[in-house]
């Protein structure tokens, strides 16, 4: 589910949601006067990080040693970004506050506790007020930068907590928060939680991220005539360059360590940061490789003296700070910036220099060496600067020859005894559209790409000539038509309408949302030929039961975390486990291989059939699931297998 929080005023948001089957969105309004978000029919927070970091317990109690040794005394202490009111209510508690002690007026200390996303601020009013504090807490709805001293706070803090922080610890806005506040909220020399994060990277080789982002190396090695990045547009499709949260320690085997860790940034909550930083540094290479990637983390410290640490460093990193038993959490992960190309090779011994530049809200890297690059050569100036970026999963598979040569073979067959065929993409996939215009010169091609529309046409334009069809013989629509009509398609009927299927920008979705393939080949029922083939013919929800423990501790229901009861959250964030009937955990889309313990208990089942030759109809699936392993079943691994001939 997509959303964007549109601010109207204090008391009412917009959230927009997509339909999965046909993209269509709906607005749905959220008051300040509804009961709470449990009101609506899906937990509504459920799909966010608030769950799996209000169950890490390594972080909650870094935070309350740090506010322990910070409020020391009645203050002014500003929670920006305060979530469900847990930092906010371990400040009041450091200063003795509580409603019953609010009703005697005889503290001077105060804590704000500023929240802009409407949902979270229902349900913070609901935490403070289950723990005694929803009087002694001064609750905002806005953001933090339209606080004004005298109007929604009576002074400037002399505290601020917070935790405005996402895997690569820019990507939240924390240096222009910090800014602001620094100059508009914030007495001068202001105490902080945290006090700094500083920045880690290292240098690795790895085959698996290589795969990740290198199309032009891995479709080197298939065979099947179809040129993603044909010679001289080795830029034209990659992936965007920046930092990709990954749990790293899932692929420890797959990693060659190339360097030691080194330090890049340095950042205090304490003073102003700068927008833009640059650290050149010397990096010594441990052993002979190619450095395809450099892992990073970061570690806050949290208090001023240096005694409470918090790290996202994968386990292979041995210091004080990290003990390696810190809990599994999908919150933070480690970052992965991809280098270009096959990467580049490094000797034992010898020094390279790595350039890192940080913006507001992100860091990047340049690895520089003495090796010089080869200049690329484009072939056409039309599309020098064009570049279509994919997820780097979707570039994996695109070098895959495995899966290229499946689909091929299905195509060849579906196309065998046709005669100038009319055939329709139904999705995002570039690879199709070219696969269908290679193999059949006399066919002509639609391509809807409803996510990548006019972007997608570009791109197909410029690697045409170089995939042995003309531009004649292929139309893409890209415009969001709800339907197409004959019209559109040279008044021929259909004769064969195919999909991965694929649907850009719906990564991290549920796999049944795929389905909308299957919705569309039902709308364009009318214009499909009595003979027309669907490919796929068919989708196989599949199932298996697994033990899933750190995904469950991540997940599960709160009751009290360091001393604040936070049970009236379960529900709307999507805990698991110990829901009051008829509630039930939520599902929710992760990647399996990145989710830290994880066991097969059961057989592989196909739960249900999509039969995709005929219009969409309702299912019913019943299974009998046969363990085959001993262990604590905590859920079901769902995924969708299609059967392209």
């Amino acid at each position: 589910m997509n959303s964007l929080i549109s601010k109207t005023s204090a008391q009412r948001v917009f959230q927009l949601r997509f339909d999965p089957l046909t993209a269509n969105p709906e607005w749905v309004v959220i008051d300040e006067n509804e009961e709470g978000p449990e009101s609506f029919k899906e937990p509504l927070l459920a799909t966010t990080s608030y769950l799996d970091m209000l169950n890490d317990s390594p972080r909650n109690r870094a935070y309350r040693l740090a506010i322990e040794k910070t409020v020391t005394k009645p203050c002014h202490v500003l929670d920006i970004g305060a979530g469900t009111g847990f930092l906010s209510m371990m400040a009041a508690r450091a200063m003795g506050l509580s409603d019953s002690t609010a009703s005697l007026g005889s503290s001077k200390g105060m804590v704000t506790a500023c929240e802009s996303y409407l949902p979270m601020v229902k349900l913070m009013r609901k935490v403070l007020h289950r723990n005694g504090m929803g009087r002694s807490i001064k609750v905002v709805n806005k953001r933090s930068d339209e606080l004004k001293v005298g109007v929604d706070i009576p002074s400037r803090a002399d505290v601020l907590v917070s935790e405005i922080l996402d895997s690569e610890l820019l990507g939240e806005g924390l240096i222009p928060t910090l800014q602001h506040a620094h100059d508009m909220l914030l007495v001068q020399n202001p105490l902080t939680v945290p006090y700094r994060a500083t920045t880690y990277g290292q240098l690795v080789e790895s085959t698996y991220l290589w795969k990740l982002h290198d199309l032009c190396g891995n479709e080197a090695k298939t065979s099947d005539g179809i040129h993603l990045l044909p010679a001289g547009f080795d830029t034209i499709l990659g992936v965007k360059p920046h930092q990709y949260p990954m749990h790293c320690d899932a692929i420890t085997k797959e990693i060659k360590l190339l360097s030691d860790p080194f330090k890049i940034f340095e950042f205090d909550f304490w003073k102003q940061p700068n927008s833009h930083g640059k650290a050149e540094l010397q990096i010594k290479a441990t052993d002979d490789g190619s450095v395809h990637a450099v892992v990073s983390w970061w570690i806050l410290q949290l208090d001023r003296e240096g005694t409470v640490f918090y790290s996202t460093a994968p386990q292979w990193i041995n210091s004080p700070i990290n003990t390696g038993d810190q809990d599994w959490c999908d919150h933070w992960k480690q970052c992965v910036w991809f280098l270009p190309g096959k990467g580049v090779f490094i000797s034992k011994g010898q020094e390279v220099l790595l350039e890192a530049i940080h913006t507001d809200t992100s860091i990047s890297y340049n690895l520089k060496t003495l090796v010089p690059r080869t200049d690329i050569i484009q072939h056409d100036n039309k599309f020098e600067d064009f570049q279509l970026t994919l997820p780097p999963e979707r570039v994996a598979i695109y070098g895959d020859s495995n899966w290229r040569l499946s689909m091929l073979t299905a195509l060849k067959n579906a196309l065998q005894g046709r005669d100038s065929p009319l055939c329709v993409v139904a999705d995002d996939s570039i690879f199709l559209t070219l696969l269908a215009a290679n193999l059949s010169k006399t066919s002509h091609v639609i391509s809807l790409f409803p996510g990548l529309r006019d972007r997608g046409a570009q791109y197909i334009e410029a690697v045409a000539s170089a995939n042995g069809f003309s531009m004649c013989h292929v139309k893409v629509i890209g415009n969001m038509k709800t339907c197409l009509t004959m019209g559109d398609t040279w008044h021929k009927k259909v004769d064969l309408l195919i999909g991965e299927p694929y649907y850009y920008g719906n990564e991290g979705m549920l796999p049944w949302q795929n389905l909308r393939f299957w919705k569309e080949r039902t709308m364009l029922d009318p214009i499909l030929s009595k003979d027309v083939l669907i490919m796929p013919c068919k989708g196989m929800l599949k199932a298996c039961a697994m033990s899933l423990p750190d995904l469950w501790n991540s997940r599960c229901c709160l009751n009290e975390i360091e001393g604040f009861d936070h049970s009236v959250v379960n529900t709307t964030l999507g805990a698991c486990g110990e829901l009051p009937a008829p509630k039930e955990g939520p599902c929710l889309p992760f990647p399996i291989w990145q989710c830290g313990e994880i066991k097969e208990l059961s057989e592989i089942f196909t739960l249900l059939e999509f039969d995709c030759s005929k219009p969409i109809s309702p299912c019913y699936g019943q299974v009998q699931v046969k363990f085959t392993e001993p262990g604590i079943c905590h859920g079901f691994v769902l995924w969708i297998d299609w059967v392209m001939d």
